[in-house]
Order: structure tokens, then C-alpha cells, then sequence
């Protein structure tokens, strides 16, 4: 109610400012330093852009000729301003006399009511008409664009992140499981929210996500494109990997590096107390002055062995005597040479 009344004050203060510029601008006489009225053309093709609850008054450029920069200035009507301030009109605060042909109304048309708008032209001291918007305007007719949707997963969670999205309107964002489509979850977030995190999802899963824009319960947007994607679960963060990597090189690097540095700079002394010799346990060594016992059998047929290997063998006198004769007839071989 406070607000209310301040701004209907400052309404009035603006209105009476705005009577007192209207006497100066209808003196007859106009006196040195007075602004002739009604010397320009005034604004065409004036039209109200609203997207996403940012409105914007346009307008044609002024075609007349004119020695200095153009300036334009412009005043909203709202309900309070028509039926109680009987049909007074509010200065815009950013749109007085300026050179652009464009006015960026949504801080000012901060209710749901209907606005009237008007524009004027001003060239040095010439004024224009004022030149009236056809129609009402109204910013619940806003016009909600698709709204801009990023999905990301971290871990088992899903972070559904947006951008640019007026500050009055609510989301709407639909999550669910592929090929579950009947159990899908609904989510409500305001605007300035702007992050929307979906924990505790299935691993293993691909969920699917998409999302509009609502005004009020009434306006919606359309819907933004499906976007799916998996749930991988827990993992390792990003930065861990190539950091683990880097320890790992420069941890061997070190280690070869002082092997190798204290081979190279190792005295005799310290090298041998570094590397000493151990002795051989006693089974592994050989003693080759070991007798090994033999039991008398063995000896004795060792001993036959011998004599046979060593003992040659001499053939009968008359086989003898029978290959001798074969082999040269012309001798005679006597028994005492067989013998």
C-alpha cells in the first residue's frame, strides 16, 4: 500500500510538471527561450516489442529537415494515471530527449494493468504532435522464447543450467528415464534460479530432460529441444588424472636419477658397504675332497667290469688259423705263432 501511494505521488508531481511544460508550450506570444509547439511532423509506425517480459516502444525516424540531432522524448498512461489522475500522462525516466528511436519501458510498466504510449519529436525548439501507440498495451501479451537449456551430469546428478530468463516467469522441467516416460518428475523453479540440480540418479541410465517457460500460470513457451544423456556415476574428478600422471614422471624421473648419481659418485668403500657379498649357505656348496662310501658288492662288481674292459680277447687257434689261411695261402702259419 505504501508503494502504492509513493508512486502515485510521484505520478502527481510528474503530471504537474507535465501541465506547467503544456502553459509554456501554448503561450501565444512565444517569447525568446520558448518552444514553438507543433512545428514537426510527428513520429510514424510506432509498435511495442515485448519478448520475455523486456518491453521496447519503436518508432520511425522523423522525416523533416532538421540542423541539430533529433531528439525524442516519451510518456506512458496507466489505470491509476486515467481513471484517477483524469487521463494524465507519466514521463518515461530513461526516454526524455533522447536521440535513439527506440525506449526501453519495462521498469516502467511494472503491472499487469493496460498502458497507453506516446511519442514525440523534438528539433531545437520545435516540438511534434504526440503520436499515440494504436493500442493498449498489456505485458502479460509478452511473447516467451524457448528459454536457452544446458544439461551436464557430475557424478549421479544431473545439473539442467539456464540463461536469460525474465525474472517474473517461472520453469517448468521435465526429468525422466528413458524409456520410462510415464514416470517422469516435474519440476518448478523461479527464474533467478537460473541451476537446477537432480540428484541421485541410477547409474547406468539415460535420463532425459526438457523445459518451458510459464507467466503466470497462463503463458507458456514452447518446449526446448529433448536432450539425454547418461549417468555414469562417481568418478574422478577431471584435474586428478593429469595431476597423478605428472607425480608419477617426476617421482621415477627422481628415484633414476639418484640411483644413477650414486653409481657414478660411489667411492670403493661406500660401494662396498652399499653392495656386500654374501657367503653361499653350506648346501649349496660343493666339496669335491667328499668321499663317497661304496659297499662291497659294488666293489666287487666294478672290479669285473674293469678286468673284462681291460682284458683282451684272444679267438680260438683254429679260427685263427682258418682266417690266416684265407687271407695268405702262401705262408705257413705254425700252431706256435697262434699260441
Amino acid at each position: 500500500m505504501n508503494g502504492f501511494v509513493f508512486s502515485s505521488l510521484c505520478s502527481g508531481l510528474k503530471l504537474w510538471g507535465n501541465d506547467t511544460e503544456m502553459d509554456e508550450e501554448q503561450t501565444g506570444d512565444n517569447p525568446a527561450g520558448t518552444v514553438k509547439r507543433w512545428g514537426l511532423p510527428a513520429p510514424l509506425r510506432t509498435s511495442m516489442d515485448s519478448v520475455n517480459m523486456r518491453h521496447t516502444l519503436r518508432w520511425s525516424p522523423l522525416q523533416a529537415p532538421c540542423n541539430t540531432t533529433v531528439l525524442y522524448s516519451v510518456q506512458y498512461q496507466g489505470e491509476f494515471e486515467l481513471l484517477v489522475g483524469n487521463g494524465s500522462w507519466v514521463d518515461a525516466a530513461d526516454c526524455q530527449q533522447i536521440p535513439h528511436t527506440h525506449c526501453d519501458l519495462t521498469l516502467d510498466l511494472g503491472s499487469d494493468s493496460d498502458y497507453n504510449l506516446q511519442v514525440r519529436a523534438q528539433c531545437d525548439k520545435q516540438l511534434s504532435a504526440w503520436t499515440q501507440l494504436s493500442q493498449p498495451f498489456n505485458r502479460r501479451d509478452t511473447v516467451l522464447t524457448v528459454p536457452a537449456m544446458t544439461v551436464t551430469t557430475e557424478g549421479s546428478n544431473l545439473q539442467v543450467v539456464f540463461q536469460e530468463l525474465p525474472l517474473i516467469a517461472t520453469v517448468n522441467v521435465i526429468v525422466w528415464k528413458k524409456g520410462a516416460e510415464l514416470q517422469s518428475a516435474v519440476y518448478s523453479m523461479p527464474a533467478e534460479q537460473k541451476v537446477l540440480p537432480v540428484p541421485d540418479l541410477q547409474e547406468g541410465a539415460i535420463y532425459c530432460v526438457r523445459s518451458q517457460l510459464v507467466l503466470d500460470s497462463e503463458l507458456y513457451s514452447n518446449s526446448t529441444e529433448l536432450q539425454c544423456v547418461p549417468i555414469t556415476g562417481p568418478e574422478t574428478p577431471a584435474w586428478k588424472k593429469p595431476t597423478a600422471v605428472t607425480l608419477t614422471v617426476f617421482i621415477t624421473a627422481g628415484v633414476l636419477f639418484a640411483l644413477f648419481w650414486s653409481t657414478a659418485h660411489c667411492s670403493a668403500d661406500a660401494c662396498q658397504g652399499f653392495f656386500q657379498k654374501e657367503p653361499l649357505p653350506q648346501s649349496l656348496k660343493i666339496d669335491w675332497d667328499r668321499k663317497i662310501p661304496v659297499w662291497p658288492q659294488e666293489e666287487e662288481a666294478r672290479m669285473e667290469v674293469l678286468n673284462i674292459v681291460q682284458k683282451p680277447k684272444t679267438l680260438p687257434p683254429t679260427v685263427l688259423t682258418a682266417l690266416l689261411e684265407d687271407c695268405q695261402p702262401e705262408y705257413h702259419i705254425t700252431s706256435d705263432f697262434v699260441h
